[in-house]
């Protein structure tokens, strides 16, 4: 056989199985299974998913280096828990990136583009229906890094994945009860407008859809500190 071929086959089996476990990890994320603050202990990760330390050890490298990871010393790796200040920069870099993505979406617009963001936003509308809450909030986190990928932009695609999944972990902190994380029809109207080609009314859609998410958050909170100040001057 081959030794560089054999070399290459193994690594390309390690680069998938990293790739699965991560994907893995993204979605329980996105559906809000894993929790922010949860520790992923490289032991029981290496068990469950039948591979190695050091494999556990990379996929969490590359999402701590996406920032959807945090890597203490001694103490491990846990899923990020971002603060109300590192929530409002997220949204801050979406207002910026989104009318970006869209306009290039635009600009490279295909019929067959067109028609994967309608089923994607007929899938949404199936998960409501069927009161599968994980899946509409997974489904309407994967609608915006559809739409970068559709972009045909990869740094923008691979930016919208790392800020929808900092999204995500800021919705399972901060959201009021009564909070939903994408209004139903706000996805179909932001299309409604790429369809037509509509850059001005696309980017407003977006802007306003996001605006509503952040205000729908109680970003107002302390994280659950005490104000020192109220309760010993008051």
């Amino acid at each position: 056989m081959d030794v560089s071929r054999k070399g290459t086959g193994n690594r390309a089996e390690r680069e998938k199985t990293v790739d699965e476990i991560y994907e893995r990890i993204y979605v329980a994320i996105l559906e809000h299974r894993l929790h922010p603050g949860t520790k992923l202990g490289e032991e029981r990760m290496a068990d469950i998913f039948g591979v190695s330390r050091a494999r556990v050890r990379e996929v969490l490298a590359r999402l701590a280096h996406e920032q959807i990871v945090e890597l203490f010393p001694q103490r491990g790796a846990y899923v990020a828990k971002p603060t109300t200040e590192q929530a409002r920069d997220v949204f801050e870099a979406r207002r910026l990136i989104e009318p970006a993505v869209l306009r290039r979406l635009i600009d490279t617009l295909t019929p067959e583009k067109t028609q994967r963001l309608r089923q994607h936003v007929e899938l949404e509308a199936d998960a409501r229906r069927r009161g599968d809450k994980r899946a509409v909030i997974r489904l309407s986190g994967e609608f915006h890094t559809l739409s970068a990928e559709l972009a045909g932009n990869s740094a923008l695609a691979r930016s919208m994945r790392e800020l929808c999944m900092l999204t995500c972990l800021t919705i399972f902190l901060y959201d009021a009860p009564t909070a939903q994380s994408c209004r139903d029809d706000e996805h179909q109207m932001i299309i409604d407008a790429v369809a037509k080609r509509d850059r001005a009314r696309a980017e407003k859609l977006m802007l306003d859809h996001l605006d509503h998410i952040e205000g729908s958050l109680q970003l107002d909170q302390s994280n659950g500190e005490a104000d020192l100040e109220a309760i010993f001057r008051g």
